[in-house]
């Protein structure tokens, strides 16, 4: 396979580099932990599951044990960052565990997961507030669609003005949402007070099916960390790429876990470790513990909107996420010359600007789809019958269980081959201990998104099956140049050295 001087290579960054902080903001902002507290945690106990089982009260317990799987599979790719800094990131480093072929295919597949995920987002945020200001003032000020366009204008907008704007755009969302709710969630286990029980909360008895549920638990509870490692794509743009990126991966996910550990038993806890009261308020159970006390929470209206503010603020940072991600997966495989070369095309502001475009261009599609085609994705409960969910919803639902399903098989094959890539560590121990703690939870991730999964999010799993078909033969009729020649002086100064944890 042929191979070019990196010289002649398009390449992202300039003048302006990026620190660790703005790294871990790509991130954390790519996970989304407000939002994915606010409502999925249902799904940790097992009242919205598909199979009906789940972590029950230790859904807690469920959530760390989730994190050091993530952890696990969080060290390996920083392993891989310390030795490779491309903007193509996880596809670099299939790519060099198991050969560019396979890293093509799979890195196909991992941004087409991305860009679902973001597509789905995207019509999601728009359908959000042009409900919730109708819900709450009477009146959505205007029209969904164009709620839509100007939430993907935004995002344009901020994404124009350069990768560092975009990453402390996310970082200031982020900040925002994550303290608002944390701080929430304080003061309703202060509240609760002699109810609380943390030793129920971290004991598999509390689940209903025992430890078994606790492990359904942990196979969501992986999917709740989906993107950790999206600050991987801005190695080409950070300026100590392989001190700062390894940092910045381990970083997002022990704050992330944290966040998720106090939040989750704040949820438990504040509903008494009911599980019928939670299921109550099953849609949404952080608005329900924000409520006033006279309708059962521990706070009031202007609590609420407070914290339904702050969801949306950190679904805009996921957005972002997204879309920074995608734009630079589509920029590196057309440098690799996997896609159109016209993708690898780079702004005066050193961004790739016709893979931003064509990012945008995506969403818009979807949320024309989404508001002129109706019923494009009606999600059905087991017994198939509609759920009646607003149509953005089962939209963004759909969209985001195919992104999902497809970064799980990604985190699979990245930790498959990683035997082979990392091979050469001086720690081999620690690679094969890595890598079975994190094929474990990724198969078990990739379990829980099928498992008992009825239509139409089944279809999920086809239409992955169908994307991978068309990137393996795409990969063979343009198999590109070796991704891992991408190596410049400037990103690898002397005086970083060889580094580990």
């Amino acid at each position: 396979m042929s191979q070019y001087d990196t010289d002649d290579a398009p390449r992202l960054g300039g003048a302006q580099k990026l620190s660790l902080l703005d790294a871990v903001a790509q991130s954390i902002g790519f996970v989304g932990p407000v939002f994915s507290i606010a409502f999925l945690v249902p799904l940790l106990v097992g009242l919205t599951s598909a199979s009906g089982r789940g972590a029950g009260d230790a859904a807690p317990l469920a959530v760390v044990l989730a994190s050091i799987g993530v952890l696990a599979l969080g060290w390996i790719i920083s392993e891989y960052a310390r030795r490779i800094s491309a903007a193509g990131s996880l596809y670099d480093y299939i790519s060099d565990g198991l050969g560019s072929r396979v890293g093509g295919t799979f890195g196909l597949l991992y941004y087409v997961g991305i860009l679902a995920l973001g597509s789905g987002l995207a019509v999601m945020i728009g359908g959000t507030i042009h409900d919730t200001l109708d819900a709450e003032f009477g009146s959505a000020v205007l029209p969904e669609g164009l709620w839509d366009l100007v939430v993907i204008g935004l995002v344009g907008a901020i994404l124009y003005f350069g990768v560092a704007f975009s990453t402390r755009a996310q970082l200031v969302l982020a900040l925002l949402s994550v303290a608002t709710v944390f701080v929430f969630s304080l003061y309703v286990i202060v509240k609760v007070g002699g109810d609380n029980d943390l030793g129920r909360a971290l004991s598999p008895s509390s689940s209903e099916t025992g430890f078994s549920g606790v492990l359904f638990g942990v196979l969501y509870g992986v999917l709740l960390f989906t993107g950790f490692e999206t600050s991987a794509n801005l190695g080409e743009e950070t300026e100590h790429p392989k001190r700062d990126i390894p940092r910045a991966v381990l970083i997002s996910v022990l704050l992330v876990a944290g966040f998720y550990f106090i939040a989750t038993y704040a949820q438990v806890a504040g509903f008494r470790f009911d599980l019928g009261a939670m299921g109550d308020a099953a849609g949404g159970p952080l608005f329900a513990l924000a409520s006033s006390a006279d309708d059962g929470g521990f706070g009031s209206t202007a609590v609420r909107r407070l914290l339904e503010l702050v969801v949306v603020l950190d679904m805009l940072a996921v957005l972002i996420g997204c879309a920074v991600a995608a734009s630079r997966g589509l920029f590196a495989l057309a440098r690799d010359r996997r896609l159109p070369s016209a993708l690898a095309n780079v702004s005066p502001r050193s961004t790739p600007l016709n893979a931003t475009i064509v990012v945008l261009g995506l969403y818009l599609l979807t949320t024309a789809v989404t508001l002129w085609v109706p019923g494009f994705v009606e999600l059905t409960g087991p017994d198939g019958a509609p759920l009646g969910l607003p149509h953005y919803v089962s939209v963004f639902s759909w969209m985001a269980a195919l992104g999902g399903f497809a970064l799980a098989l990604i985190y699979l094959v990245l930790s498959v081959g990683a035997v082979r890539g990392l091979a050469d560590h001086a720690q081999p121990w620690k690679v094969y201990l890595a890598v079975f703690v994190s094929i474990l939870v990724t198969g078990a991730a990739i379990f829980g998104a099928i498992y008992k999964v009825p239509t139409p999010t089944i279809y999920v799993v086809w239409t992955t099956l169908a994307v991978f078909v068309v990137s393996l033969v795409l990969t063979f009729v343009s198999p590109g140049v070796e991704p891992t020649g991408h190596e410049w002086d400037d990103l690898n100064p002397a005086d970083q050295g060889p580094q580990k944890l």
